[in-house]
């Protein structure tokens, strides 16, 4: 698989809470909601289990993506799992989607798409969600990694890090969707790792802002899918397959990842996958 593309095996979406969701021709993403007419769309969590836990979470877990390995690899020890088996939105194909550093961003579709969506717009800032200009950029100076100072408190806004200081993501996103996202993040007690999380996903909308005007419907990584039992109501003793340890004791979830939605627009089956890596040391995922 490469590290910096691939593309697009299947898309699927469900309005109801169910397990699996079906195949579609093609979905539509909304930038900071999620997937248009999915049940996990929306600015705060709506994952149930996440619901019952603390409803006022932020939603990073608007799209969930895996890579369709994972299932020619669990079909070899007796495990049938087809493309939105395990609840995903995107399949993805050509793509370590697990080995990808918290804050990716990944952009579907050609890349002349953008070209030619720059050329009839003129400028540096158009497209479906521009973003404002380079002197109002989200959360100016956004800490990510082991020093954002990401606690409990951890703020995503101006000098991210200091918590109920932090400035408000909301009012520093000025008009980028995902404002909202990481507004929802400011208010809420987040523990260790959804800081991160955040973290991560705020210094992305800023470096969208910052580098153009890529029309191309976008999500940004923001960590891993904790798998839960229900796999096993799915497939028995398919858990095992995307949950366990390491040598070392670390657990390991092979389920897929979760992002939050940067630019909205419809992916089908077929369109390219192109990684964008954020700058810096790269930080491992983590469950979110």
């Amino acid at each position: 698989m490469s590290g910096d593309a691939g593309s697009v095996a299947a898309v699927s979406r469900n309005d109801a809470y169910t397990f699996t969701k079906p195949n579609r021709d093609e979905i539509v993403l909304v930038a900071g909601l999620g997937v248009e007419g999915d049940i996990h769309a929306g600015v705060n969590v709506r994952h149930r289990s996440r619901v019952r836990a603390d409803p006022s979470q932020p939603n990073l877990r608007q799209v969930h993506l895996i890579q369709a390995e994972l299932f020619d690899e669990v079909a070899g020890k007796g495990f049938e799992v087809p493309a939105g088996g395990i609840g995903e939105n995107v399949t993805t194909l050509g793509l370590d989607l697990l080995a990808l550093p918290r804050g990716t961003i990944l952009r579907f579709g050609p890349p002349e798409a953008a070209e030619h969506a720059a050329e009839a717009d003129g400028s540096a800032g158009a497209g479906n969600d521009a973003a404002v200009g380079k002197d109002a950029v989200f959360g100016r100076g956004v800490a990510v990694g082991k020093d954002a100072g990401v606690g409990n408190d951890a703020g995503v806004g101006n000098d991210a890090g200091n918590g109920n200081d932090a400035g408000g993501g909301a009012a520093a996103a000025g008009e980028h969707p995902a404002r909202a996202v990481l507004a929802a993040a400011d208010a809420a007690t987040l523990d260790e790792e959804t800081a991160r999380a955040a973290a991560a996903v705020a210094a992305a909308v800023e470096r969208d802002a910052r580098g153009g005007a890529d029309p191309r419907p976008a999500v940004v990584v923001a960590g891993l899918r904790n798998p839960c039992a229900q796999i096993n109501k799915f497939r028995p003793g398919l858990l095992k397959e995307v949950l366990g340890q390491d040598d070392d004791g670390t657990v390991v979830r092979r389920a897929g990842v979760m992002g939050v939605v940067l630019r909205g627009g419809p992916i089908r089956p077929g369109d390219p996958v192109a990684v964008e890596l954020p700058p810096g040391p790269p930080e491992a995922l983590e469950r979110v």
